[in-house]
């Protein structure tokens, strides 16, 4: 019998059965990654071998590394860049760095994303909670981490409100571990409304529970008119230039601070609804993916600030952090 007459008889084999149709997926991915990856077939070789078309084979390959199933690892010295990481270690305090090479096409947020999941998928074990920020960056690792996470049973936990932000992200990732989110917005109209509910239990609880996960992942916003707080509505753009000429040149956590990485007094940060950056200086485990010429500005001041334990990034954000220091 071959390959094709056997994956038949799988599905068919499958009904009535406590055989899942992810189950009967997942098994036919791991044959195609096998084949692929192992073997060095083609994706047409594989399609003709399974019964399946090319494309069907490129979309579950695709499948597999955008959800962790499949993971690829390189050895080489040259990987990661590691003399830069070791110099940003050394000059920026941090504890580990991971810098991704430079590619001209592509999305940088979805390629520090996949740094960011395969950096948590070797830290992160059975019952472990990560706590997450929002932003591009930070839904795209929770896109990757979902099969990693029903597998070991790890929760999520939010540092924010604004709930939409991280259903999306975990939808995509079929994310089936328990989740605990802020039951609130972002940012609220009024600062007596954000201390009410800042002093809720199920706020408050949540919140705790943030700040002693295993890891706590945020993003590192710009200040322009095509950062995400602009593009979220939080930020209008007649506001970004008031801002800066207070002094802001970047936000974590929907909270913005100067050159130096101390949080301006700002209005907006009292309807804030989460973590604060001062809760984030004293965690030990705090990791950043950023990257990217417009925000070089807002990661030096984050590291100056002492906000970051653990940084993810491209190799050109890596050399211009390394300029004049």
């Amino acid at each position: 019998m071959n390959d094709k007459s056997k994956y038949r008889d799988m599905e068919m084999a499958s009904e009535g059965s406590d055989w899942s149709y992810a189950d009967a997926e997942e098994e036919t991915l791991t044959r195609i990654a096998w084949y692929y990856y192992n073997d060095g077939m083609t994706q047409g070789e594989i399609g003709d071998k399974l019964g399946l078309s090319r494309i069907k084979v490129s979309r579950m390959l695709e499948s597999g590394r955008r959800t962790g199933i499949i993971q690829v690892r390189i050895n080489s010295r040259h990987q990661g860049c590691l003399e830069y990481e070791q110099r940003l270690q050394d000059v920026w305090g941090l504890r580990e760095v991971r810098v991704v090479p430079n590619l001209e096409n592509g999305d940088l947020n979805e390629r520090l994303g996949q740094a960011a999941s395969q950096f948590l998928m070797q830290r992160l074990g059975s019952d472990d909670l990560l706590a997450v920020g929002w932003g591009s960056t930070v839904s795209h690792t929770i896109q990757r981490l979902g099969h990693m996470a029903n597998e070991r049973n790890v929760s999520l936990v939010s540092l924010t409100g604004g709930v939409a932000t991280y259903v999306d992200g975990m939808r995509t990732a079929n994310w089936g571990s328990s989740v605990h989110l802020l039951p609130a917005p972002l940012v609220v109209s009024d600062a007596s409304v954000a201390s009410a509910l800042m002093g809720e239990p199920g706020i408050s609880n949540v919140l705790e529970m943030a700040m002693n996960a295993a890891y706590q992942l945020v993003g590192i916003g710009e200040l322009n008119s095509d950062s995400t707080v602009v593009r979220s509505g939080y930020v209008t753009p007649d506001e970004v230039e008031p801002l800066r000429r207070k002094g802001a040149v970047g936000d974590i956590l929907c909270q913005f601070y100067d050159e130096n990485g101390d949080v301006l007094d700002l209005s907006l940060h009292e309807r804030v609804i989460g973590a604060r950056l001062a809760s984030l200086n004293k965690s030990k485990n705090v990791i950043a993916a950023a990257g990217g010429d417009a925000k070089v500005r807002a990661i030096r001041a984050a590291l100056k600030g002492k906000y970051v334990d653990i940084l993810i990034t491209d190799e050109k954000t890596a050399e211009k952090l390394l300029e004049d220091v």
